[in-house]
């Protein structure tokens, strides 16, 4: 019998183990290296905006300055801060860009440029380096195409975010000094005045539009019919154009329309991104007699005030208004029924059949829940809004991409970047008077931008139905009060399409945009 060997693996070992090196394969290149530039200033006065169509010159001579670039395009926002990379929609273009693997290099002129929020700056960062895109930042002399780089980004980062820290500070301690002098002026003016030089205004188009409102509320019309008869007018209410009850309710309780001013009724946060807080007494306020015409006699005003009191106590929702928005999770009814001179919702099928196991819900505990509900959606849920509206932006993006409109649109701007490319070639090779350079550079600038409004403008009016709701409902937010004594028929109705009395424990809301929200049914023992 032949004799086996038996091994135990030791053998394999006894020797130098022989190493093969297997070369890395080189990485493909393109034929030429896709760069794009991304320049931004903070406001929108003349001279930053001269800044702004200087840089976009600078950028389009560098790229087309290099035989081995090829311009993708220039990513540029004007009069917006840099704190929050949410606001800068050229910025947010540029990222999508990148995302579909159109950009190789981004240049930019430093990193407070790209952001002034080390968080944001640093997602970015590390975003495009996973994607394959490196940035350079000119200033700082930083290329995060070397490994090392991200360190020095974020003590850079660091350091543009303290420097708008520190800006946001000065210009919080001249502001309060103003206020104490009683010659503060606000950055945006209310509805029904502007500001002409140093001194505010009577708009009088507007001016007579707030008095309508005022006279038809003394009338009897309620907010909801004010804000339709707007509506229905063709009148604009400003920035946000829709009338809503919300918006008509600020004009209301404006001390301002009497020419007063009262300042610091919100305060912005110290840290970045900063938001804004109602001011409830963590800083002082200034209320400033006469700083302005009015509109509205005082007596008129204080008239609404006590009017607006009396109607909030029978504003809470009316049992009528519930009804139509409850329905019990079985599928029946919801009808009001009082007990022992309690108020009860009470689901029909529950209260004839006894087959629901749904009981009496006390009036008290779901008024607490609706107001539970709107502070919550005014303090807490503004980001998901925000998402669901982003969310809802990029699946109508790619719906409209094949847009003829659009796709021409994108053409346009792909033309109109390309010449400013070969402008900058011409100058760059003397082919071209300077002058000349300048004026067509600042034509083409102009044109450029007019493109991108038009394509947004576009895409908004593409928006579906859900989108423009969820806009609404942030606007109504924005718009109403910091928190509900009771619920206000009127927002409650212009918020919630329906209330689902789910369980014992639960009621469910949906709101107009197709969210749903949960809240609890915090019965008291007795």
């Amino acid at each position: 019998m032949a004799e086996k060997h038996l091994t135990d693996g030791t053998t394999a070992l006894a020797g130098q183990p022989r190493v093969i090196k297997i070369e890395a394969a080189e990485k493909p290149r393109n034929a030429h290296l896709r760069v794009a530039a991304y320049t931004r200033v903070s406001s929108d006065s003349d001279d930053q905006l001269n800044s702004f169509a200087a840089q976009n010159r600078y950028y389009a001579e560098l790229i087309s300055g290099k035989a081995e670039w090829r311009m993708v395009d220039i990513y540029a926002d004007e009069g917006i801060t840099g704190t929050s990379a949410a606001k800068r929609e050229d910025f947010q273009r540029m990222m999508a860009d990148c995302r579909r693997g159109l950009i190789d290099q981004i240049l930019v002129k430093s990193i407070s440029r790209f952001a002034r929020n080390t968080k944001d700056c640093l997602e970015a960062v590390r975003e495009l380096k996973e994607l394959g895109v490196n940035v350079r930042f000119e200033r700082e002399g930083i290329d995060t195409a070397n490994v090392s780089s991200e360190l020095i980004t974020a003590i850079y980062a660091a350091f543009a975010q303290k420097e708008s820290e520190s800006i946001s500070g000065n210009m919080r301690w001249s502001c309060q000094r103003r206020m104490e002098a009683g010659t503060f002026l606000p950055s945006s003016m209310a509805y029904g005045y502007k500001l002409v030089g140093r001194k505010i205004e009577i708009d009088a188009d507007a001016a007579l539009v707030v008095c309508r409102i005022f006279q038809w509320y003394l009338n009897g019309v309620n907010r909801i019919a004010i804000a339709k008869k707007l509506n229905e007018e063709g009148i604009s209410s400003g920035q946000r154009k829709k009338w809503h009850s919300a918006s008509v309710r600020y004009i209301l309780t404006n001390e301002k329309y009497t020419g007063d001013s009262l300042w610091q009724k919100t305060y912005t946060s110290d840290t970045l991104p900063a938001t804004r807080h109602k001011n409830t007494g963590e800083h002082e306020q200034y209320y400033a007699v006469g700083t302005h015409p009015p509109i509205i006699p005082r007596e008129t005003f204080d008239q609404v005030q006590t009017l607006m009191q009396k109607r909030s106590v029978g504003q809470a929702v009316t049992h009528e208004r519930l009804c139509a928005r409850m329905r019990c999770s079985c599928g029946s009814r919801i009808r009001a029924k009082q007990v022992n001179g309690r108020w009860y919702w009470c689901c029909c099928r529950h209260d004839e059949k006894g087959d629901c196991a749904i009981k009496p819900v006390p009036e008290a505990q779901t008024d607490e829940a609706i107001c539970r509900l709107y502070y919550k959606l005014k303090h807490q849920s503004r980001p998901i809004l925000e998402q669901m509206l982003e969310t809802l932006r990029t699946i109508r993006d790619r719906r409209l991409l094949w847009s003829e409109d659009i796709v021409s649109l994108n053409k346009k701007i792909s033309e109109l970047s390309s010449q400013n490319q070969t402008l900058a070639f011409l100058k760059q090779n003397g082919l071209v008077d300077p002058d000349i350079f300048i004026a067509k550079s600042n034509e083409l600038t102009r044109q450029l931008r007019q493109a991108k409004l038009d394509k947004e403008k576009l895409m908004d009016a593409e928006g579906d139905a859900t989108a423009n709701r969820t806009r609404e409902l942030i606007a109504l937010l924005e718009d109403g009060p910091d928190f509900l004594d009771c619920p206000d028929a009127e927002l409650c109705g212009a918020l919630v399409a329906e209330i689902i009395v789910e369980s014992n424990d639960t009621l469910r809301f949906r709101l107009h945009n197709g969210l749903e929200l949960r809240e609890s049914i915090e019965r008291t023992v007795r």
